[in-house]
């Protein structure tokens, strides 16, 4: 399938290429190498005199002491071979780092080792411990923290893989009014599928006929199932979750799906295939971000580039100290030096940044976060204002039904009545108020009244006859044509409605006002919650619309938002932007990824919302595929977290380092207290598990 084969295909070099960035191994090469260095590890402990005597048994033979020597060349030569050719790219390049210290290490270690091995056999006097089994734990230690970074790394691609592999194999195309059976490789645009109820989405597209509710939680990370009906846009990979109840289905829908298919399945025209999809620009943007390195890593890279020429400095200071002190012998002189050397090794400090990175953004992709760039992530958490554009991310968009009141003379019994006969004289119409009023009188379940002759008037709005009776509906316009009279009490309360930046519609029976009905801009379910959020964070929260001011200091006033600006043209958002910044303030930007380009890349982080369909969105620095505002403070909390395993981790990794090469040196020798090379390698070991354990508390939190 090519689909499949594409997303695979682009999952696979993105392996490679952060295999590149690692030696040119991807994360099986480092288990490879791992188990087979365990295997010649656990001999190396056995016959080392040190853990004998720590463990209190005997393990000797003829030659018995040749078999650490042996196997740790062995593993010199397989495990560590990868370490010693990176430090040394490194080294040539005059740009020492993690692999460099990890280098020296070993061949200090290595050739210490075999020195007194020679030294032993040559009966030359050279007393001292060898670095045999420290060495082999080195690279066993090494081998393991590379296979766990390289295995986090390639989870968040993979984890994003896995979407591929809910796409269906087949797809059944709809040509002519006969279902074909067809690999889902072979689809092209334009072609119209049936997805059944229970069945995955076989590519993006467009209800072209159906209604139904999908479950896009493998993308969004919102558990709750998403209504979607005709012209609604549908993902590859997501699931027809479940017909759609009775209670929200037509009689219409009941009866049509009773002769075609089967209640709740789904004509979907494709729109995109392949490396246009949803799933391939996801994919995309995560290897991006795993690409890309963050603040605290570069800091790290830089930190272990210090180390290394401090290692070589304390090295050399500890040589000359205790040579001028004297009173000790070259054994214990160098035996001082090579531990320093040894313990240098930040294999901690390496881990520390990569594990936190890898798994947030496992975490962040599985929340339907995705990271464009990292630094501005990590920054995000040092956001002072949110600044929201109203339309499309705290509202839905579109025009919807808000409210209704029926008058006293009219004789209605309820709004139910109302929207019968507004939604009678609106069928048909494809105006936003009209579809906003139809669409809410088919919720409810009401049976819009049949109007005939129904007729536009120009600059008014509409009318018709029912039964003997005239009915009309528009504007204020029409009260005044038709010289309508109107109680104190309703005008108060349309005029409460415009207040709130509603439009309000009349409807009128020959010259008696029986009622007006609302219809405004919608905001989300969850706006108000993300607004609470975010305040709960420490953070303030702005809106900014085109809209006129009555309009966005009601729905300001409904989300409890403090700080407002109305009537901004879209040319000049990134300019309102740039005005809070140079009050000193840290701005996200929040919006729609379009017409909001300018502002998102003028703010110090962007963040796309509802751009689950466009995820290619190129000013932004984080992308949401959620449409829920709620994902903003999500993306923060992740920032936050994120940020603060980062900076435990560098302590964890670089403190040890801190500690252990005085004591490794012998500052604290005069009152007894001296490093001796296995502690500093147990130490050292423990401290990678440390921060490797510290990383793995940010799996599974939002």
């Amino acid at each position: 399938m090519e689909n499949h084969e594409h997303m695979h295909d682009h999952s696979h070099d993105h392996a490679h290429d952060r295999g590149t960035q690692h030696e040119h191994h991807d994360p099986n090469a480092f288990k490879r190498q791992f188990w087979l260095a365990l295997v010649l590890t656990v001999p190396v402990i056995a016959f080392s005199p040190i853990w004998q005597e720590w463990l209190h048994f005997s393990l000797v033979f003829p030659g018995s002491s040749f078999v650490p020597p042996v196997l740790g060349t062995a593993l010199l030569a397989t495990g560590g071979r990868v370490f010693l050719i990176s430090g040394w790219q490194e080294i040539r390049h005059r740009k020492p780092g993690m692999m460099a210290l990890i280098a020296l290490a070993l061949v200090v270690s290595y050739v210490y080792s075999l020195f007194l091995l020679v030294a032993q056999l040559a009966n030359l006097g050279f007393a001292g411990m060898d670095f045999w089994w420290e060495l082999a734990a080195l690279i066993c230690i090494m081998l393991l923290g590379h296979w766990i970074e390289m295995s986090s790394v390639m989870k968040a691609q993979n984890a994003v893989g896995e979407l591929a592999k809910l796409i269906p194999d087949y797809a059944e195309v709809v040509s002519d009014g006969v279902v074909i059976k067809v690999p889902v490789g072979r689809l092209q645009v334009g072609d119209v599928v049936l997805v059944r109820a229970g069945a995955s989405v076989p590519a993006d597209g467009r209800i072209v006929d159906g209604s139904s509710q999908l479950n896009e939680s493998m993308l969004t990370g919102e558990s709750r199932p998403v209504h979607k009906k005709v012209g609604d846009s549908v993902i590859a990979g997501t699931i027809n979750a479940a017909p759609t109840t009775a209670a929200t289905t037509s009689v219409v829908e009941l009866l049509a799906a009773a002769d075609s298919t089967e209640l709740g399945a789904l004509r979907v025209e494709v729109t995109a295939v392949g490396a246009e999809s949803v799933i391939s620009g996801i994919m995309k943007l995560v290897a991006d971000a795993q690409a890309s390195k963050s603040q605290t890593q570069r800091l790290a890279d830089r930190a272990a580039g210090w180390l290394f020429y401090a290692a070589i400095a304390a090295a050399a200071l500890t040589a000359l100290s205790w040579s001028l002190i004297g009173g000790q012998t070259p054994s214990f002189v160098l035996e001082r030096v090579v531990t320093v050397l040894v313990i240098a090794c930040p294999h901690a400090l390496g881990l520390a940044i990569p594990l936190v990175t890898a798994i947030t953004t496992d975490n962040a992709a599985r929340n339907g976060v995705l990271i464009r760039n990292r630094i501005a992530f990590e920054a995000a958490r040092k956001v002072d204002v949110v600044l929201f554009d109203k339309t499309g991310t705290l509202t839905t968009g579109e025009r919807g039904y808000v409210a209704s009141r029926v008058t006293r003379r009219g004789g209605l019994e309820g709004d139910d009545e109302l929207l019968a006969v507004a939604a009678g004289l609106e069928a048909g119409s494809e105006h936003s108020i009209a579809l906003a009023i139809t669409a809410e009188a088919s919720r409810r379940g009401i049976e819009a009244v049949e109007v005939k002759d129904i007729m536009t008037i120009p600059g008014i709005g509409v009318s018709g006859r029912f039964l003997e009776f005239r009915l009309s509906a528009g504007g204020p316009g029409l009260l005044t044509r038709q010289k309508i009279d109107i109680d104190v009490q309703d005008l108060y309360a349309a005029d409460a409605m415009n207040s709130d930046g509603n439009t309000v519609v009349y409807l009128v029976r020959d010259d008696i006002l029986l009622g007006f009905i609302a219809v405004g801009d919608v905001t989300r379910d969850t706006s108000a919650d993300a607004v609470w959020e975010l305040k709960q964070l420490g953070k303030k929260v702005a809106m900014l619309t085109g809209d006129a001011h009555g309009v966005a200091n009601a729905v300001a006033k409904q989300l409890e938002i403090d700080e407002i600006y109305a009537e901004v043209l879209p040319q000049n958002k990134a300019e309102l932007v740039q005005k809070l910044q140079a009050e000193g303030r840290t701005v996200a930007m929040v919006g729609d990824g379009i017409n909001d380009a300018p502002a998102l890349a003028q703010a110090d982080i962007g963040i796309a919302i509802g751009s689950g369909t466009d995820v290619a969105v190129e000013s932004a620095d984080i992308v949401l595929v959620s449409d829920n505002p709620e994902a903003v403070a999500k993306a923060l909390r992740l920032s936050r977290r994120s940020y603060s395993k980062m900076l435990q981790n560098l302590w964890w990794g670089a403190g040890y380092n801190i500690v252990a090469i005085p004591l490794a040196a012998g500052v604290l020798a005069p009152i007894g207290l001296l490093l001796s090379p296995a502690v500093g390698a147990i130490l050292m070991s423990l401290s990678t598990i440390i921060v490797a354990a510290n990383a793995q508390t940010l799996r599974g939190k939002e």
